[in-house]
């Protein structure tokens, strides 16, 4: 995994963004709020420290909800980043907005209190009712 720039954009093209560094808090979310935002049964993120990811091309629009913030493109909607609070120096990006979204591998799933019941986990990854913990579910 070349781990020095990952690039990611839209589904359109308005929006281009770039990251450094490793990703880490590989997940996928179950969150009502993910769900709804993206109209996904869940959405898979990567986190990267704030100081190492930009947009470089196009502005997302933001959207602030219950004091966290999310942006997504403006021409097509492709969900693209949250931030827990808008000034936090994390921003978890949509692994499948990468243009190579096959460089990471899930560690976990989070949120699975909120899991749509028809969904079937079988990847024995460990799962956590709403945040990571120390211990699995």
């Amino acid at each position: 995994m070349n781990t020095n720039v990952i690039r990611g954009g839209c589904l359109c093209g308005s929006i281009r963004y770039e990251a450094t560094g490793q990703p880490y808090n590989i997940t996928h979310c179950h969150c009502l709020d993910c769900r709804r935002s993206s109209g996904a049964p869940f959405v898979t993120w990567a986190s990267f420290r704030g100081s190492s990811f930009r947009f470089t091309t196009g502005q997302p629009r933001e959207v602030k909800w219950t004091g966290r913030l999310r942006s997504f493109c403006p021409q097509c909607g492709t969900p693209l980043t949250f931030m827990s609070e808008p000034d936090a120096d994390e921003v978890d990006v949509t692994v499948c907005s990468f243009d190579d979204p096959t460089i990471v591998t899930p560690s976990d799933h989070t949120w699975v209190e909120d899991r749509l019941p028809w969904i079937r986990l079988a990847d024995n990854l460990p799962t956590y009712g709403q945040k990571r913990s120390n211990r699995p579910s």
